[in-house]
């Protein structure tokens, strides 16, 4: 089932960053987010490796486009002003811009060989509508590659209000697996990949220290990221991800 969602847009200004999520991350080489990054960007180079021009929506403060500047011309989009000069400065190579996902306006049709929508489409009033731009200029079969929350986890049903993806308030459409497959279709964004990240955001049992089950729980979600898999089943995970194609 899905989760209720407000339909106020959430704001995301610099406060986001210091104080929101990003604040619990470290920016720093070999932390969780450097090897997230590095991961979304050896999907792209896996599933697109003829390069191309790459779009990433929600782009934040640039720097999975930073690994793929030099074999792609790389443009990023996000809502937040704040956010997009900390891109400039981080991927200077890169073209950035102001503008939602629910907007891509600015782009003409069949512009980009690849769109990425890293934890982004959790955080919009209407996702569905976002499809419809992604699907307008992705060029025919152009790369989607697109993570979120995943409700099926099994994560959800241990940890249930303690889940990570109720952990952000911005987390306002969290929608079920079949119905994000769904909406994909209906947009012309076929599915050709659908897996998960393992489970990251320890503890989940009370009676194993939390720096243990960091380790084993965390082995395999490490090990696809280290080298770039795309093997852990949808329920053994935290995100549900997807690599799609624009028919």
């Amino acid at each position: 089932m899905d989760e209720p969602h407000s339909d106020l847009r959430p704001s995301f200004d610099n406060n986001y960053f210091s104080s929101g999520p990003y604040a619990q991350v470290s920016f720093t080489r070999y932390s969780q987010y450097w090897w997230s990054n590095r991961f979304y960007a050896k999907l792209v180079y896996r599933y697109r490796p003829e390069g191309g021009r790459v779009l990433e929506l929600g782009c934040g403060l640039g720097h999975l486009l930073g690994w793929l500047v030099n074999d792609y011309e790389v443009f990023g989009s996000d809502i937040n002003h704040w956010a997009l000069v900390q891109a400039r400065k981080n991927v200077p190579l890169g073209k950035f811009i102001l503008l939602s996902a629910e907007d891509l306006g600015a782009f003409p049709d069949r512009s980009f060989q690849v769109v990425i929508a890293k934890h982004v489409v959790e955080h919009l009033p209407d996702p569905a509508h976002a499809f419809s731009e992604i699907s307008r200029v992705l060029a025919a079969k152009g790369l989607l590659l697109m993570a979120t929350p995943n409700t099926s986890s099994l994560a959800r049903a241990v940890k249930k209000n303690n889940w990570i993806g109720y952990k952000d308030p911005t987390h306002i459409s969290l929608w079920s697996p079949d119905k994000w497959l769904g909406t994909l279709n209906a947009h012309k964004l076929s599915p050709r990949k659908v897996f998960s990240d393992g489970f990251w955001d320890a503890p989940y049992v009370s009676w194993l220290p939390t720096s243990i089950q960091r380790i084993l729980f965390g082995a395999p979600g490490g090990l696809q990221a280290i080298f770039g898999w795309s093997v852990i089943p949808l329920r053994m995970g935290e995100s549900m991800i997807v690599i799609a194609n624009r028919a």
